[in-house]
Order: structure tokens, then C-alpha cells, then sequence
């Protein structure tokens, strides 16, 4: 077990941009995951969902839902020193790089030790 003032909390940021080639069918995949009776929504709820997949064109609504929690907390399962406390997962439109929306964010030289 560890002493707790051994702990250090650690924020652990990763951006990723991905192509959509197919919206159309990126929004049927999380449709009928929201359709999924076995859903935790209440028919508002899902109705909202539907509403807000079927009206975002960029697919990023859809993708967000077919995202699992724990697929994000698996970059860390492995590593038996961390215990992941919180995780917050966001999809947006990207151009297309990472280049330039990291320039604006972060002023950090990654080739330094």
C-alpha cells in the first residue's frame, strides 16, 4: 500500500486526431448504441441523444458515445504504481493536425530530457 505522502497526482494529456471516412456510418454505430435497450438512458434522454448524433456533422458526437470510459483508463491499467482517480474524455472538429492547435496550447520543446 502506498504512504500517502508518497502520492503524487500526475495529469496525463493526449490528443489525438482522427480521420472520420464515413459519418454516416460512425452515426449509425452510435445510434444504435443509443437505441441499445440495455442503454442506462431514460427515453428523453435517449431521444436527446439521437437528436444531438443525427445533428452534429462532424461525427464528433458520435464518436464521443461509442467511446468507452475504460478504454481510456487502459493506457495506464498495466502499470501496477498508478491508480487512475478521474477521467474526462472530449471530442471536437480538428483540421486535420495536431501541429498547430499544440503550438497555441502548449509552449513545451518535447526533444529536451
Amino acid at each position: 500500500m502506498t504512504d500517502v505522502t508518497d502520492a503524487r497526482y500526475l495529469r496525463l494529456t493526449v490528443d489525438l486526431v482522427v480521420e472520420v471516412t464515413d459519418v454516416g456510418a460512425l452515426q449509425a454505430a452510435a445510434l444504435k448504441e443509443i437505441r441499445n435497450p440495455e442503454a442506462d438512458l431514460e427515453e428523453g434522454e435517449r431521444q436527446e441523444q439521437i437528436d444531438l448524433v443525427n445533428a452534429d456533422e462532424t461525427g464528433a458526437a458520435a464518436l464521443q458515445w461509442l467511446i468507452e470510459p475504460d478504454h481510456v483508463l487502459s493506457l495506464v491499467e498495466h502499470i501496477d504504481e498508478v491508480e487512475p482517480r478521474e477521467a474526462m474524455l472530449g471530442v471536437e472538429p480538428s483540421d486535420g493536425s495536431l501541429e498547430d492547435e499544440e503550438d497555441e496550447e502548449h509552449d513545451h520543446d518535447h526533444d529536451h530530457v
